[in-house]
């Protein structure tokens, strides 16, 4: 027994070929029973089947075990399901034949409310709450359902028939090929699957609705949801079709399955890409045209293009290991930015996918991250590395590689990968040799330094005797410096974007020539790094390239992308204490009449970081800190205005709401005012044109920074409209708000809701975004709350209460008390996170701390905050 218990992966003297399953679900009792008889080629001499199993139990009299070539039935002489494990290991007396053979498992389950595994989901149908029964498998969850070879490499083909009443729809991975109606039961079979991953394996069954259509090439595409929801199954359904017809002609390969189903699982996290039977929350999949916002329409569509990309890229080839993760998740978010884009070209998307690139830096920016390639030692470990490493990380340097070598070049590398890994597994080094052969570039040379070691470079650059001056060294937002080198694809313009230079950094320190640049007619010329921020790296320029760049924004001379992107660098040195506040503050100012959406939505998110740390290091200045944000923001919010224009475009009905939203929280008067007063036309008829969907967050907000214990009307109504509609949207829209409100003792009533049963589980993290105010309430609620959290929600969803509620701190002694609180309550699953959260907390204590020291700091607010324009 002792050999097979703590190991990261199963023996592999025997391997699955074939499954055989069958499930009977009692959805009122929450139970289920099986049968698994599955096809096994036992390759080793052994006396032992290893397999996983967690929280079933097995009927010990049905486990047997029959070799093919032979008429005797091998029945194990010990059965023992090894919990922290998961594995179930079956004794024999003697040494099984070598070959195939069959082994039947009988056993039976409960369905969990933990949104794993095989799951129970409430939802309503004429008024009365039911269950539906649902699995999610990804990562290592299959095992609770039935005993499996639970890795992504074990793969095998799948007979499923389940047992079910027979008013209900029952879905799985393949179409129906028979249903027996037995009395109140019926028997539904399903064609064998293709060769496939036991995380891929699905089941729904509950009452449905659906909207349905045909591909070109006859593959049916159908959008199943609740009951009278059907027409917000339309959109997403157009955007399936779109996107199937577009991945067949980018992968060269057609979708391999009969069919397609999606389906909006009320509880339910993001997104599942099983087989031909993909599951969504119901944000992720349904729209609803008067409800809606121009931001739920966006989801919608890179969530389908992403689960949809994954049908090819996971399930047709799927990693090897769990360390190569990212190639599946990487990828598909970088192609659903490429299929939306296609579909949606007027949404500029590949410009929001600056938002995924920023996202990965953060995260990468501490020394607690990990490489996009991680060893996995335990299944405990796997659901944390679902993160914005192996998305966004994963994403943005599939970007860079593209830009390096070309999309053409690209595409057909990828299509030669996919063909010769289809219906198998491939792992990271197949990707880079099948680049490699396409492009006859080095990829696996330049790829290592970017998916074997954390990290990331920051470089700087400077001019030096009439020579450009490029050095690179490991970013960390703590603003200590690594020892990190990479191979680094350098693009760069100088004083226009017709003539862009590229050339691979691969030392610490190279010069280019710059005569032209530093000739004496050039004393305004720019030259500006990483050209529409394609590259996964930072960029730090000496005061005088950083006040040429400033005058270039002032003067529209840059693209948006490069805005952004010299702001969002200049964001994170200043975090690390590597640029002082005061060089931000006067940067941000040259974005005074910016109006691209990307650009000022990054604006917005870093001001209320700057307005959190400030209240930390100088309460003294906000007021006009707050002023100098206002006017920032003034001169979009008036091009804008509270009503949509006649046709205006999907990124400016976005920006409203975000402006909006912050002048809310800023504080402005006439903001506040404004939405009150259309929050009260809302609250007198739900369809008013005054609060259409994109601007309903803003009003929601500015109603919440209003709401005081001793007047919480405005707080009571947000929750009537909560109880009211049966829109997820709507409801995370009220639940993103309400934690906005700066009384403490609102916050509590706020928190203690988010944990109440009319809160779904997922979305209870939504309640966590608390004011500044907020934050220690919000501690001492998690201290008090914390058994009842681990024993309610998944493994997946504890690491964000921690996240949330640790991360915004800002004092050592806060760092201190969390570390104590921990040291008695260790879990695998939240140990990274709360590594990385603490180390948000001693960065911002660090930022806290330089601010403090900023000489003339006071003055330089006093000056923004009051500058005529």
């Amino acid at each position: 027994m002792e050999q097979f218990r703590k190991q990261p992966r199963l023996p592999k003297f025997a391997l699955p070929k074939r499954y055989d399953l069958r499930l009977k679900p009692d959805l009122s009792a929450c139970k289920f029973a099986g049968s698994v008889s599955i096809d096994v080629d036992v390759v080793a001499d052994t006396r032992f089947i290893v397999l996983n199993a967690a929280e079933l139990s097995i009927n010990s009299g049905s486990v047997s075990f029959s070799p093919r070539n032979s008429s005797k039935v091998f029945e194990p002489s010990k059965v023992d399901l090894v919990e922290e494990d998961e594995i179930m290991v079956l004794d024999f007396a003697e040494t099984l034949p070598l070959g195939l053979g069959v082994l039947a498992i009988g056993f039976e389950g409960t369905l969990n409310d933990k949104m794993k595994g095989f799951y129970r989901s409430i939802y309503e149908h004429n008024g009365e709450k039911k269950n539906m029964a649902v699995t999610q498998f990804e990562p290592a969850d299959a095992r609770r359902c039935f005993p499996c070879w639970d890795e992504p490499a074990c793969k095998a083909t799948f007979k499923i028939t389940l047992d079910v009443p027979s008013e209900l729809v029952a879905l799985s991975n393949m179409p129906v090929i028979e249903e027996k109606v037995n009395g109140p039961l019926k028997t539904v079979s399903y064609q064998e699957s293709p060769i496939m991953s036991t995380y891929l394996v699905a089941v729904v069954i509950g009452l449905f609705d659906y909207v349905e259509d045909h591909t070109p090439d006859g593959i049916k595409v159908r959008v199943y949801c609740q009951v009278g929801k059907a027409d917000q199954g339309k959109f997403a359904l157009k955007v399936a079709l779109g996107t199937l017809g577009l991945y067949k002609d980018y992968f060269a390969v057609p979708y391999p399955l009969p069919k397609l189903d999606m389906i909006a699982i009320p509880d339910s996290d993001g997104a599942m890409e099983n087989y031909g039977l993909v599951t969504y929350c119901e944000t992720a999949l349904l729209y609803d045209e008067q409800h809606s916002a121009a931001a739920n329409k966006q989801r919608v569509a890179t969530v389908v293009a992403h689960e949809l990309a994954h049908q090819w890229f996971g399930n047709l080839v799927t990693m090897e290991w769990w360390a190569h993760l990212w190639l599946n998740e990487g990828f598909a978010t970088w192609v659903s930015y490429l299929a939306t884009d296609s579909l949606f070209p007027e949404w500029k998307i590949w410009t929001q996918f600056l938002d995924e690139t920023t996202a990965g830096l953060r995260l990468d920016g501490l020394a607690e991250s990990h490489p996009i390639e991680v060893e996995i030692n335990h299944a405990a470990e796997i659901d944390e590395i679902f993160d914005a490493i192996s998305y966004r990380k994963g994403a943005s340097v599939i970007r860079m590689l593209q830009s390096y070598l070309g999309a053409e070049c690209f595409q057909k590398s990828l299509a030669s990968y996919i063909k010769r890994h289809a219906y198998s597994n491939a792992k990271t080094e197949d990707l880079w040799a099948a680049l490699e052969e396409g492009s006859g570039e080095p990829v696996t040379k330049l790829m290592n330094t970017w998916t074997k070691q954390m990290g990331y470079p920051v470089v700087s650059v400077k001019v030096k005797d009439q020579k450009l001056e490029f050095e690179q060294s490991q970013f960390f937002s703590s603003g200590c410096t690594g020892d990190g080198q990479w191979i680094v694809p350098i693009t760069f313009c100088c004083g226009s974007y017709e003539k862009k230079t590229s050339f691979l950094l691969q030392t610490k320190l190279e010069t280019h020539d710059a005569k032209e640049f530093s000739s004496d007619n050039n004393k305004t010329a720019w030259i500006k790094l990483n050209v529409d921020q394609t590259g996964f790296y930072r960029v730090k320029y000496d005061e005088e390239l950083a006040a040429r760049l400033r005058h270039a924004i002032e003067n529209k001379h840059l693209t948006a992308t490069d805005r952004f992107g010299i702001l969002d660098d200049s964001y994170a040195l200043c975090m690390a204490s590597q640029l002082p506040l005061t060089s931000l503050l006067t940067l941000m100012a040259a974005y005074r009449e910016e109006l691209e959406y990307i650009v000022l939505s990054n604006l917005i998110s870093i001001t209320y970081k700057v307005v959190r740390i400030m209240a930390d290091a100088k309460p003294e200045l906000m007021d006009n800190i707050n002023q100098f944000f206002i006017n920032l923001l003034q001169y979009s919010a008036e091009k804008l205005g509270w009503d949509a224009k006649q046709g205006e475009s999907h990124l400016d009905a976005m920006l409203r709401g975000e402006i909006l939203t912050a002048l809310a929280m800023l504080g402005h008067k006439e903001t506040l005012n404004e939405a009150s007063r259309r929050f009260d036309a809302f609250l007198n008829d739900r369809n008013t044109p005054l609060l259409p969907p994109d601007i309903r967050k803003a009003a929601y907000v500015a109603v919440m920074q209003l709401v005081t214990s001793s007047n919480k009307a405005g707080f009571e109504s947000l929750l009537r409209v909560y109880r009211e509609t049966d829109l997820s949207q709507e409801k995370i829209r009220i639940l993103r708000s309400l934690p906005s409100c700066p009384d403490p003792a609102v916050v509590l009533e706020v928190l203690k809701f988010s944990l109440s049963p009319e809160v779904r589980s997922q979305d209870a993290i939504y309640g966590l975004g608390v004011s500044k105010e907020g934050r220690e309430v919000a501690w001492t609620w998690f201290k008090d709350n914390w058994d009842f959290i681990v024993k309610s929600f998944g493994g997946f969803l504890i690491p964000r209460f921690v996240s949330a509620v640790v991360s915004p701190f800002a004092s050592f002694e806060k760092v201190k008390e969390v570390e104590e609180f921990f040291a008695s309550r260790e879990k695998a699953s939240v140990a990274r996170t709360l590594k990385q959260s603490l180390e948000r907390v001693n960065i911002n204590a660090n930022w806290v701390k330089s601010i403090q020291a900023e000489k003339n700091l006071g003055d330089a607010v006093q000056e923004l905050a009051y500058r005529k324009y």
